[in-house]
């Protein structure tokens, strides 16, 4: 299951890169317009900070499908590296991606809150569909449920389309999706740090340390060999 940075903050991206398994960062217009910073400049740091094989995903704003197309052009062209370009799932959108298709342009369906959203996507071509999961939630949906019933509907009718789940409030969401087969989730920076997060782990820790220090004196294994 991928794992991917859902931010466009240098500082946090450059950490969990430099700690996590980290597979792509995914970014939206909103997401840049929080770092205040000039576009391409910003995305181009991004790549240079996960390097080239790293998946990096880049939306467009345009709302018809020829533009849609211009853009995404622009945005190949722009960047280096493993791009793929997010589409909202419009009926603009689904035509800008089976013209994408047909050109070679990777594309990722986002904005997605249904199966049927889901399906359409990767039958126009999408080789991601992105469920909005806490979204979903908050509209008295299920999240998790949507993309169980996406993951299926993919299986069943042999479509190669990837799951990368995105929109989640909290770890639970991620556990969920996990088990439901998602293909990849996409979280925010103090999402993908709390995975890790547990007090028994520090404690575990802390003990073993002292256990350690008490008998040698040393906080660590680089001891002398008459130890």
């Amino acid at each position: 299951m991928q794992l991917v940075i859902d931010s466009a903050n240098i500082e946090s991206i450059n950490k969990l890169i430099e700690f996590f398994p980290i597979d792509g960062v995914t970014t939206n217009p909103s997401i840049i317009v929080n770092e205040q910073k000039p576009f391409f400049p910003l995305l181009k740091e991004i790549r240079s900070l996960i390097g080239e094989e790293r998946e990096l995903f880049v939306q467009v704003i345009a709302k018809n499908a020829k533009e849609m197309v211009e853009e995404a052009r622009f945005i190949c062209e722009a960047l280096s590296g493993n791009v793929l370009v997010k589409v909202p799932v419009t009926m603009e959108g689904l035509k800008a991606i089976k013209l994408l298709k047909v050109e070679g342009i990777r594309t990722l369906a986002t904005t997605i809150y249904t199966p049927m959203n889901a399906y359409l996507a990767a039958k126009a071509g999408a080789e991601y569909v992105a469920p909005y999961v806490n979204r979903i939630d908050n509209l008295t949906g299920d999240g998790v449920k949507v993309v169980s019933e996406i993951i299926e509907i993919f299986k069943r009718h042999h479509l190669s389309c990837k799951v990368l789940a995105a929109s989640f409030k909290n770890v639970q969401q991620i556990h969920n999706i996990s088990l439901a087969g998602a293909h990849g989730i996409t979280a925010a920076p103090e999402l993908i740090e709390a995975l890790v997060e547990h007090p028994s782990i520090k404690e575990n820790v802390e003990k073993f340390r002292k256990d350690w220090f008490d008998e040698y004196g040393k906080e660590s294994l680089l001891l002398n060999s008459s130890k």
